[in-house]
């Protein structure tokens, strides 16, 4: 199992439009066979900022969904025109899930 935890600030002004970016991406990561988990979380008093938490199968399954076509046309090509990528972490659990 592979952990990605990213987090982003829409631009001022962008909040709805980045909201409705990650709805799509989240719809077509969901479909990738070693997709276990891609949920998009929005800061409850800061409206502006989005935490992404993933889960892959394996590093095979990470690399196949960034190169897959909605995540470079979403998260490479339209996202950095609208939000910032503030940071991201590369995680694996200390142990397998139950």
């Amino acid at each position: 199992m592979v952990v990605l935890a990213v987090t982003w600030m829409a631009k001022v002004g962008h909040e709805d439009d980045v909201a409705t970016l990650f709805g799509k991406l989240t719809e077509e990561s969901r479909k990738e066979p070693g997709c276990a988990m891609y949920q998009v979380h929005r800061h409850k008093t800061e409206p502006r900022r989005f935490f992404i938490y993933e889960q892959y199968k394996d590093d095979a399954a990470l690399e196949a969904h960034r190169s897959a076509p909605h995540f470079l046309q979403y998260a490479r090509k339209d996202l950095p025109k609208i939000a910032d990528r503030v940071e991201g972490h590369l995680l694996e659990p200390l142990a397998q899930p139950m």
